[in-house]
């Protein structure tokens, strides 16, 4: 990694390499990851940010959220495996809750698989479960999975 990762709201012309982090950062197994054509409608929606983290010239990780009255919430959060461990979630979380505090929100809100490993960078960003839906992810591996909500004011 070089010696700062640089975070830059995404345009259109930067859904390639968005779409490239995610490819590689979500397991194809558990069907997360967005098609492009989902990814554009973001780019529409006044009230939604992709951002990107980039190393160098290189996508490393990206965030993309929404803003609704004075809450927001994380759509996805992906970081390449190759810079997984070396801050780029944190700095990705943070500046999302920045930008949202900057919209007007004040309280921030993300769900996610009961099993993704996540959920340790989502508590130390002071996170915590406020919902759960059993069952609710169906993974291309068979395994039903429940979803956990997690919110943070």
């Amino acid at each position: 990694m070089s010696e700062a990762i640089r975070l830059a709201t995404a345009r259109i012309a930067d859904v390639s390499a968005v779409m490239r982090v995610m490819e590689a950062a979500f397991d194809p197994a558990y069907g997360e990851a967005w098609s492009t054509a989902q990814l554009l409608t973001l780019f529409a929606l006044p009230s939604a940010r992709v951002c990107l983290a980039w190393d160098g010239e290189v996508a490393c990780g990206f965030s993309a959220a929404r803003i609704a009255g004075p809450e927001s919430e994380l759509l996805l959060l992906a970081v390449d495996p190759e810079w997984r461990g070396r801050g780029v979630g944190r700095l990705l979380m943070d500046d999302w809750q920045a930008w949202a505090a900057g919209e007007g929100a004040d309280e921030y809100f993300l769900e996610m698989r009961a099993d993704n490993d996540a959920i340790h960078l989502y508590e130390r960003a002071g996170f915590s479960e406020c919902g759960r839906r059993p069952r609710y992810y169906r993974g291309a591996d068979g395994v039903i999975r429940d979803a956990i909500t997690m919110r943070r004011n």
